[in-house]
């Protein structure tokens, strides 16, 4: 069996990617890879070219269709967590409790998104995203099956919040899915799209929640939510093999050290130190805290974030007010508005991948290759434009006596410009924080799920106290403030960056480690043969004495 193999080849083979992590072959027994093999000097594990079992090295239309499963998985996530409000009525009948308690099933279920990942992302650094994924999928498509047959509501709060929970690993992993895929420069269009799948399923939860729940009642709902997630578990475990390269890596140099009896280890592995899980689970915890409430530009687009992410889950139960209750239009029919959002969110990725990337990937040529992280924000400020101009269409067109399309329009360019704040800040924090990558955006996470648990909380009292138009006027007045926060980092952000702690350090760390590439590159044209060279994938696999994070993992 040949190293260099497609993974295109026998059907057998495509199994083996599932069973066999160190993918070991007999021409992998006699790479000279770098060091002596001793305790001292251990062989230094890397991806030989052309490798087989290295992701990167996979089919296009493989790598593809693997981006598209993992986006589905999470959109199936995302949907359920909104596909609830569907049956918010139903619940209030049942179980005889207020609109504020039943409206607990959504905010638990999102609050869950804050707590898993903190769990999951130093899981799946240990012991890999395959694993993770079936184990905490198992346990979402559970957690719906039994919310779904509650016999009081506290079994049914209880159950959604662990639902989100375990639900919440793909939000965590599948991103990191598409890391492990493409290199950086390849990465734009995936992440774009994929960027649509949280988005796109609370959006289009409301719509089949508010017809089954009219039809079926909010038991179906859940039922619903079970066989979506039971079908993406099957799909997922039998097509996404594993991806990440530091656990696939450190899999084979065990191997190899078993059947030579040499001492083989990972870059990875060199570099860092070995961590338990303890530790790891420790830095996950932590250090996002640190980020969110020492870094300037993670706090502050943390909450910008986690403003527009709060206003959307708040008009889970805006939408019902201004169409059920104002126009008296039915659950079904009143959830069909959210489709006018998720036309803006399809039209964001389209001009994310066929201008915004395009012009991205002219700054990094003239850039030599390394672009600043502020190249992400010119479509972050035109989405933060679009943004609040949604809210206050929407605001000052609700009333039953405009034509409802007026109102149903302006969840164009309120989609548009959420789509597009979401990829290009999460870009910049990517680009910013390189190393600490992982951590920022972890906070991120944390903070903009904790405002989408709350806001649904009191939507109903702020309509009810200042009315359908000035209650939509305020979260467009919130967004409003929060548009000069791109604007300050595209003009002034390297000087902050260059204030920041941790940012500082990522950014010498790059500069140290595009130093090292330069210099291996020097070396593979000098006339030694010798042993194969390091692989570098700088936003990927950056580690040294400062503790590595994938990019992805969060």
């Amino acid at each position: 069996m040949d190293a260099t193999s497609t993974i295109s080849t026998p059907f057998s083979r495509y199994w083996k990617l599932f069973v066999d992590h160190s993918f070991l072959t007999p021409d992998l027994l006699h790479v000279e890879f770098q060091g002596e093999g001793t305790q001292e000097r251990p062989y230094v594990v890397e991806w030989t070219q052309n490798d087989a079992r290295d992701p990167k090295k996979w089919s296009s239309r493989y790598k593809w269709m693997l981006v598209i499963t993992v986006a589905i998985e999470t959109l199936v996530v995302s949907f359920c967590s909104s596909v609830y409000s569907g049956g918010l009525r139903d619940v209030m009948r049942e179980f005889d409790v207020s609109e504020e308690v039943a409206t607990l099933g959504l905010s638990f279920f999102v609050l869950g998104f804050a707590l898993g990942p903190l769990l999951w992302a130093p899981l799946s650094e240990l012991y890999g995203r395959q694993v993770v994924f079936v184990g905490t999928f198992f346990a979402f498509t559970a957690f719906n099956a039994g919310a779904a047959e509650s016999k009081n509501i506290q079994s049914l709060l209880i159950l959604r919040f662990f639902a989100g929970s375990f639900g919440s690993s793909p939000l965590t992993n599948a991103g990191g899915v598409t890391a492990d895929l493409f290199d950086a420069r390849e990465r734009g269009q995936a992440l774009s799209i994929f960027c649509l799948a949280p988005f796109l399923g609370p959006v289009l939860g409301p719509v089949a929640g508010g017809f089954l729940g009219e039809n079926e009642g909010w038991r179906w709902i859940g039922r619903l939510m079970t066989m979506f997630s039971g079908t993406l578990l099957i799909l997922g475990t039998i097509v996404v093999p594993e991806t990440y390269a530091p656990v696939l890596l450190r899999k084979r140099a065990s191997q190899l050290s078993k059947l030579t009896g040499k001492v083989y280890r990972t870059r990875d592995d060199i570099d860092r130190g070995p961590l338990t899980v303890g530790q790891i689970i420790q830095i996950n915890l932590i250090r996002p805290w640190v980020l969110l409430f020492r870094e300037l530009i993670v706090l502050t687009l943390s909450i910008y974030l986690a403003i527009i992410y709060g206003i959307l889950y708040m008009l889970f139960g805006a939408f019902p007010i201004v169409y059920q209750q104002e126009r008296g239009w039915s659950p079904g029919i009143g959830g069909l508005p959210f489709l006018a959002i998720a036309i803006g969110m399809v039209l964001a990725i389209a001009y994310s991948v066929f201008i915004e990337q395009p012009r991205y990937l002219r700054v990094v040529d003239a850039c030599r290759g390394f672009a600043p992280p502020e190249a992400r924000l010119p479509a972050t400020i035109i989405g933060g434009c679009t943004f609040p101009v949604g809210l206050l269409w929407f605001a000052w067109t609700n009333s039953p006596s405009v034509p409802w399309e007026a109102s149903v329009a302006a969840g164009i360019p309120f989609g548009f410009g959420m789509v597009l704040v979401f990829i290009g800040v999460l870009g910049y924090l990517i680009d910013a924080y390189t190393i600490f990558a992982a951590s920022a955006l972890a906070a991120n996470s944390i903070l903009r799920s904790l405002f989408g648990a709350a806001f649904p909380l009191f939507t109903k009292q702020m309509y009810s106290n200042l009315g359908i138009h000035w209650a939509s006027s305020l979260a467009g007045f919130l967004a409003l403030a929060c548009l000069p926060f791109p604007v300050l980092f595209y003009k002034y952000g390297r000087q902050i960056r260059l204030k920041s702690k941790y940012s500082a350090e990522a950014e010498a760390f790059m500069v140290a480690l595009g130093e090292r590439m330069a210099a291996v590159a020097e070396e593979s044209r000098g006339p030694s043969g010798g042993s194969a060279a390091p692989t570098i994938d700088v936003p990927d696999d950056a580690s040294g004495k400062v503790q590595k994070e994938n990019v992805g993992e969060a």
